[in-house]
């Protein structure tokens, strides 16, 4: 065997899964048949379970300090504010904040990290054929080579030639029509507020604008009445520089120089499995959606870190191809509710006859003025909600329930030096709380040396918690339940 993962991808979900896997001891190899590293932004808002993802892989660096933290939206109809969105940390215990900065830095900063994991992205280089047997994955990539593996992933993107290949269908519907999108400078006297994302909505559509970092915005307009299929960047920012002022009333701003523009149409998409022997998928070679939210990249992010560490298990003989079945029950559910939620917040921001206006403006912009709302839509869109309770590993009892997301607990070390939770899940296991020698044996026992032995304040009593590498509570209690859960798990 060439190689023990071979990841097909190295946008944000492909390099994220490498580094965890990485981080886990396992051999990676990453593809991708783009020339090189992508510069223009795409996504810019990474949500706090995104900043967590990308912490536990100890890729966060000095993102937060770069970003913007532009925490409001103010929507307008013209002049007029109607509505404002705080968002914030809605008090469940997270480091990691959100965040408003380009991907390519994110992917910049994931690069490096893999990097110093002993990796690197191949370029110009992606797959052509894939064969399975008993042993393993034959995969010829575009240059000729043939490379065996023992397991391929594909973070290739909505047109995966993994998933094409591995056979999984990939089913959904166009939701709208074209939205136009354009990083640049916006000039303007009164200048525009950079403290929060500014909306206005128009008979004609919506149009947004973001801030993002190095005094650039991002611009975001509906426009169902520019017909043109294929413009070129020149074209579309022309086209946004005159529907500017008639959508904001603001006559006096102006679009000045484009670093970006682009062109995209909202599709639903969710593939038919996540698996197909051993063919994985992740990110949005599995799921896309309409951009509102936030949830694209942040719904991939989380798929990397769900997928690697079971990955990792059975790579190292330590579980059963069976574990893997839980990656797609626990994650396909999840998109399939951020696909309704998406689908949904399209169809408010683009409704253009005078009942979904009068909704959209008098009742919806009421609704989410309360704080309350706000807060749940905090909540919500961080993704820091969700739990795999109700899944194949999940179990009921007292809260935590396993499948639980864990808050990143102020802890000590078994030396008593301080640290926090989430900072020793990098490629491991934790186990939490007072008197848990026993316990904290038995998991080394059956997941080998990666498992951390913690105390934290609050959990001096009590049941020993066993934390899975991404967040999430897979048992509680004392060797017998730590047994009984693996048993199950790992097969």
């Amino acid at each position: 065997m060439d190689v023990e993962v071979l990841v097909v991808g190295a946008g944000p979900v492909g390099l994220a899964l490498a580094c965890a896997l990485r981080q886990h001891g396992v051999s990676v190899r990453v593809v991708d048949k783009a020339v090189g590293p992508a510069t223009t932004s795409r996504a810019n808002f990474v949500h706090a379970r995104g900043s967590e993802v990308l912490d536990r892989l100890d890729a966060l660096g000095d993102l937060p300090q770069e970003s913007v933290r532009a925490m409001t939206i103010t929507t307008y109809a013209g002049d007029r504010p109607m509505m404002r969105i705080r968002f914030g940390d809605p008090g469940l215990g997270t480091a990691a904040p959100p965040m408003v900065i380009s991907q390519a830095r994110i992917e910049e900063q994931l690069r490096e990290r893999l990097a110093a994991l002993g990796g690197q992205p191949e370029w110009g280089n992606g797959l052509a054929e894939a064969r399975q047997d008993a042993t393993g994955v034959t995969a010829v990539l575009a240059d000729g080579a043939t490379v065996h593996a023992g397991w391929i992933v594909g973070c290739d993107g909505t047109g995966s030639t993994v998933r094409k290949l591995a056979g999984i269908g990939f089913p959904g519907v166009q939701v709208s029509e074209r939205f136009l999108l354009v990083d640049g400078r916006l000039d303007g006297d009164p200048p525009l507020d950079r403290s929060g994302t500014s909306g206005w909505a128009h008979r004609d559509g919506l149009l947004g604008a973001m801030p993002m970092p190095g005094g650039q915005w991002r611009l975001l307009a509906y426009d169902a009445a520019f017909t043109d299929d294929k413009p070129t960047e020149e074209q579309i920012a022309d086209r946004v520089r005159r529907i500017l002022p008639q959508r904001t009333g603001l006559t006096g701003l102006r679009l000045g120089e484009v670093t970006w523009a682009s062109l995209f149409r909202v599709h639903r998409r969710l593939a038919d499995s996540y698996r197909a022997g051993r063919i994985l998928l992740a990110g949005d070679a599995a799921h896309v959606h309409a951009p509102f939210g936030g949830q694209g990249m942040l719904t991939g992010l989380g798929d990397a870190e769900n997928l690697a560490w079971k990955l990792a298990l059975v790579v190292r003989g330590l579980a059963t191809e069976r574990l893997l079945d839980t990656y797609h029950a626990e994650r396909r559910p999840l998109a399939t509710a951020v696909l309704r939620g998406s689908t949904a917040a399209t169809k408010v921001n683009i409704a253009g006859g005078p009942l979904g206006r009068f909704l959209r403006d008098q009742v919806l912009m009421r609704v989410f003025s309360q704080a309350w709302i706000q807060r749940w839509t905090t909540y919500t869109t961080s993704q820091l909600w969700v739990s795999y309770r109700r899944g194949p590993l999940g179990g009921r009892g007292g809260k935590p329930r396993p499948g639980d997301r864990v808050p990143d607990l102020a802890c000590e070390r078994s030396d008593g030096t301080r640290t926090r939770l989430h900072a020793e899940l990098r490629g491991a296991w934790a186990v939490v709380g007072g008197g848990a020698e026993a316990a904290f044996g038995t998991a080394r026992r059956r997941l080998g040396d990666r498992v951390v032995r913690l105390r934290a304040n609050g959990l001096r009593s009590g049941p020993a918690l066993l934390v899975r590498p991404d967040g999430h509570l897979a048992c509680k209690g004392g060797p017998a339940e730590f047994d009984r859960w693996l048993d199950g798990a790992l097969g």
